[in-house]
């Protein structure tokens, strides 16, 4: 994960018309190169928790996305929009917040799956950039370690909820009575 500088006024729209394969979210006016792709293991349990989330979510209103997918917290025109990210799942309750490219408005929940190059920056950038926009539930995974830190939204500041472990059963506070056994989640990755 590389940090660029000089290019600080990169709006949404300029974003759009740069080569396909150029991936960057923008955070706080700083520019975030998304490469190099993420690891075996981590899309390993990228692809788990989507296949959990999606059974779950089959035929009801939430709608579950990974990675690559951008997310932009305002509805500003994309030429006045400096700042989104590329969270590794994002799950949204409200269709209106579903567009043709992107998502507009705050998911309910993101999960991000650390990597060396991107754990400071999900632990502490996206930390507080998730809570100052008001995203309610805030999963942080280390594939590496087999677990998850679970944070929710608690009047505007995020609560741990739980360390949870690859013996555990991981409640998803956005859904009444829905939990992830996580021997799913990490399991043997073949690495």
């Amino acid at each position: 994960m590389m940090v660029r500088k000089g290019n600080e006024n990169l709006t949404y729209a300029k974003y759009l018309t740069m080569d396909e394969d150029a991936r960057v979210e923008v955070i706080d006016g700083k520019i975030y190169n998304m490469y190099p792709a993420p690891s075996p293991m981590h899309q390993s349990v990228q692809a788990e928790l989507l296949t959990e989330f999606n059974l779950y979510c089959r035929d009801k209103k939430c709608k579950v996305f990974p990675a690559p997918i951008d997310v932009c917290f305002s509805n500003v025109e994309i030429d006045k929009l400096k700042e989104w990210v590329q969270p590794d799942l994002v799950i949204v309750c409200d269709k209106s917040k579903i567009r043709d490219k992107r998502i507009v408005g705050v998911p309910d929940l993101i999960a991000e799956i650390l990597s060396g190059a991107t754990a400071k920056k999900d632990k502490t950038v996206k930390y507080n950039l998730y809570q100052k926009v008001g995203v309610k539930e805030y999963w942080i995974v280390d594939p590496s370690n087999e677990f998850i830190d679970v944070y929710l939204l608690e009047d505007d500041r995020y609560e741990a909820s739980g360390t949870y472990f690859k013996d555990d059963s991981i409640p998803v506070n956005i859904f009444d009575g829905f939990s992830i056994d996580l021997k799913n989640v990490f399991r043997e990755h073949g690495i």
